[in-house]
C-alpha cells in the first residue's frame, strides 16, 4: 500500500513538474517577441503616396532651378554688357551699373538661400502626413503583436538584434499601410 501511495505521489509530482515546464515554455513563447524593428526609410519609401511626394518635390525643385538659372543668365548678360562698355562709361554711369550688378548678385544669393529653406519646408510639409500615417501603422502593428516597443533600424542605429527576442515588423507595417 505504501508503494502504491508513493507511486501515486510520484506520478502526481511528475505531472505537476511537466505542467510547470509547459507553463514556463508558454511564457517564454509569449515573451519571444518583446520588441519589433524595421527600416523606417525603406518602409516610408515603399508607401504608395511617396511617389506623388517625390514628383511634387521634383517639380518644385525644377521650378526653383529654372528661376535661379534665369536670374544667373540675366546677371551674366548685364555683367558682359558692363565689361564691354566700362571704358566708355562716365564715372557716375559706371558706379550706377556697378551698384546694379552688386545688388543683383546679392538678390540672387538671397534668393538661392531662401529657395533652399523653402524647399526644405515644402518637403517637411509634404512628408508630415506620410510620417503620421506610418507612425499610426507602426503603433497598430505593435499593439496587434503585443510588442513592448518598435525600433527604427536605419543608419546602423540597431547594429545587433537578437531575433529570438525581437521581430522584424517591416512586412506587417507595409501591410498595415495598404
Amino acid at each position: 500500500m505504501k508503494r502504491l501511495c508513493i507511486l501515486a505521489v510520484s506520478a502526481i509530482l511528475s505531472t505537476v513538474a511537466l505542467a510547470q515546464t509547459a507553463t514556463d515554455a508558454d511564457l517564454n513563447a509569449e515573451k519571444t517577441a518583446l520588441f519589433g524593428y524595421f527600416n523606417y526609410a525603406k518602409v516610408l519609401d515603399a508607401m504608395p503616396e511617396m511617389a506623388a511626394v517625390k514628383a511634387k518635390m521634383q517639380k518644385l525643385r525644377s521650378q526653383y532651378d529654372a528661376e535661379m538659372q534665369r536670374a544667373e543668365n540675366e546677371f551674366n548678360k548685364k555683367y558682359e554688357d558692363f565689361l564691354e562698355g566700362q571704358r566708355s562709361f562716365e564715372p557716375s554711369i559706371f558706379k550706377k551699373r556697378q551698384a546694379e550688378l552688386t545688388d543683383m548678385m546679392q538678390k540672387n544669393i538671397a534668393f538661392k538661400e531662401e529657395a533652399v529653406k523653402l524647399l526644405a519646408q515644402a518637403e517637411e510639409d509634404a512628408m508630415k502626413p506620410l510620417k503620421k500615417r506610418l507612425a499610426e501603422a507602426v503603433a497598430a502593428v505593435g499593439k496587434r503583436l503585443a510588442l513592448a516597443f518598435v525600433l527604427n533600424a536605419d543608419n546602423d542605429a540597431l547594429p545587433y538584434v537578437d531575433t529570438t527576442l525581437g521581430q522584424d515588423v517591416s512586412a506587417a507595417v507595409l501591410n498595415e499601410l495598404k
